[in-house]
């Protein structure tokens, strides 16, 4: 039995002190892939992601402008996701999307940053990671005028309820459940994840960020996306084992890795 963790950020500061230690942790409770999301602190730098893959074989990368980082996105910065997409260990563009909550860029950068990365994954035929916060409706909106379903993607730290779960289902993308789907009052979530199909199911920690129960509070780390199967098995009445198996392939898939 052995875990991906679908979205971490290991790149965090938080990590400095112990970054290999983390890493290590990640592998003894049988996490066996890691994608580290490659949007850092923003442009100028955008290979934040790919310098921990190039010395961990269990890590894979993305590159990409989060919606917090728009406004720092420069002519300079589309040319450079292009060239960083030729690298191996990079399997998608993102994280990307739109950010209401906190508004760090403004929503008209945040849009045209969205719709120029979405571009650029057409154009070379790659997935694309998708943070979406209190904008569901402008991020589905674009999704539907801009994006090819065929190309597949993930909804990342999934927080709706069962009615956004179909509407994304329907763009063709997967739902990637983390630390929230834990919380007890995270009823809708919970919902979402039970009627998931298991060929579209994704774990996720979005270390060092939101820390599943029994963890909650903690600095969260990649050791932890256990916990999250254990509950997701408990929602679906299914084993740990069978959400090991089915998210893993489902991880495969999403980024033709066995092609690779």
């Amino acid at each position: 039995m052995t875990f991906i963790d679908s979205h971490c950020h290991l790149d965090d500061e938080k990590f400095d002190s112990d970054r290999n230690e983390v890493i290590a942790r990640a592998r003894d409770a049988c996490v066996r892939t890691m994608l580290a999301i490659g949007t850092g602190d923003g442009p100028p730098d955008l290979e934040a992601a790919i310098r921990l893959a190039d010395r961990h074989d269990c890590i894979y990368a993305t590159v990409g402008v989060h919606p917090h980082n728009a406004a720092q996105a420069t002519p300079d910065t589309l040319p450079q996701l292009v060239r960083l997409l030729d690298h191996p260990k990079v399997v998608a563009l993102g994280e990307m999307g739109l950010d209401y909550h906190y508004d760090f860029s403004p929503r008209d950068r945040q849009h045209e940053v969205f719709i120029e990365q979405m571009a650029i994954a057409l154009a070379a035929r790659r997935p694309i990671v998708i943070h979406t916060r209190e904008a569901w409706a402008d991020t589905m909106t674009f999704l539907r005028e801009h994006w090819d379903p065929t190309l597949g993607g993930i909804m990342h730290c999934f927080s709706g309820g069962p009615d956004e779960a179909r509407e994304a289902l329907d763009l063709g993308f997967y739902l990637s459940f983390g630390g929230v789907v834990t919380f007890p009052k995270a009823v809708n979530v919970q919902d979402a994840a039970r009627m998931t199909p298991a060929d579209r199911l994704l774990i996720e920690t979005d270390a060092p960020y939101l820390a599943p129960v029994p963890r909650r509070g903690k600095r969260n780390e990649p050791a932890f996306v256990v916990e999250t199967a254990r509950h997701l098995a408990g929602l679906r009445a299914t084993t740990v084992d069978e959400i090991a198996e089915v998210t893993s392939r489902n991880f495969e898939r999403v980024f033709s890795l066995s092609a690779r």
